[in-house]
């Protein structure tokens, strides 16, 4: 993608992990949008949105579940498909819902279906216990980025949508995980509310890039879900922004988000956690 100044433009070329990779290595940020739908998709890569991410968020977003948990496969697969019909160049990412990868060959079966369907990797929530599943996936050629601090399949275990890593115990135990997740084959890093002192360490001392959402400016990527960008929750996160506000309409509020992401005025003071 070109970038100058204020302004974004469509995608050149189809972004790879090598793509995303080189602007790690060269300090520029890339952007990362939630989305489930074609026309949404085609918005984004003629937005300059380098990744597409094909949440599992949909359960909330789109299908009104209170939680990401009754999330299907076949649910999943749905929206991945219609993504990747409307969007060529950015990358897309699917996640695998629920208890879809509780073993490797599990996560094995599963991530070939969401690849089939059109995804060019696939996001699993977890820490260093992924590394054998992470592994397995990698070594047959299936991308893979690992989803550290809040993971919200685990909602119920952590006792809701809650920030994660504040102490140092817990701050410890996530750089430790994002080390062996690295380690065993995970491409790119996504981290969830997250104070972001301990986000900027864990972009600094890994070599894969990092995605954060609630999660400080010091990530080499952000990510928001359209809903939030557009202003249609009702009551939005803290890490979030509606961009539409400033916007005259829904391509005009996409780039504003990128340009303020890759000139660092998003996020601001008032979506970061300490």
């Amino acid at each position: 993608m070109v970038y100058a100044g204020d302004t974004t433009q469509s995608l050149e070329k189809p972004v790879t992990i090598l793509t995303l990779k080189k602007m790690k290595e060269s300090g520029e940020k890339f952007i990362t949008v939630a989305l489930y739908d074609a026309p949404m998709a085609a918005m984004a890569e003629l937005s300059g949105v380098e990744v597409v991410l094909v949440g599992d968020s949909l359960g909330m977003t789109v299908l009104g579940y209170d939680s990401t948990i009754p999330v299907t496969m076949e649910q999943m697969i749905y929206h991945i498909e219609a993504v990747s019909r409307g969007n060529k160049k950015s990358l897309i990412m699917g996640d695998l819902p629920f208890m879809t990868y509780a073993t490797p060959e599990q996560a094995l079966e599963n991530a070939a279906k969401v690849m089939r369907a059109g995804a060019h990797m696939v996001k699993i929530e977890g820490g260093e216990w992924l590394a054998d599943t992470i592994r397995m996936l990698s070594d047959r050629g299936i991308p893979v980025c690992a989803h550290i601090g809040l993971t919200p399949q685990s909602v119920n275990k952590l006792g809701g949508f809650r920030v994660q890593g504040r102490t140092p115990e817990q701050a410890r135990k996530l750089i430790s995980d994002a080390m062996a997740l690295e380690a065993a084959g995970a491409d790119i890093l996504l981290l969830e509310c997250v104070p972001e002192k301990v986000a900027e360490e864990i972009t600094e001392n890994i070599s894969i890039p990092t995605i954060g959402i609630g999660a400080g400016k010091f990530t080499d990527a952000q990510v928001l879900v359209i809903n939030d960008i557009l202003g249609l929750t009702p009551k939005p996160p803290k890490f979030s922004k509606n961009f539409l506000i400033e916007s005259k309409d829904i391509p005009s509020a996409l780039k504003k988000y990128a340009a303020d992401v890759k000139t660092g005025v998003f996020p601001g003071e008032e979506n970061i956690f300490h």
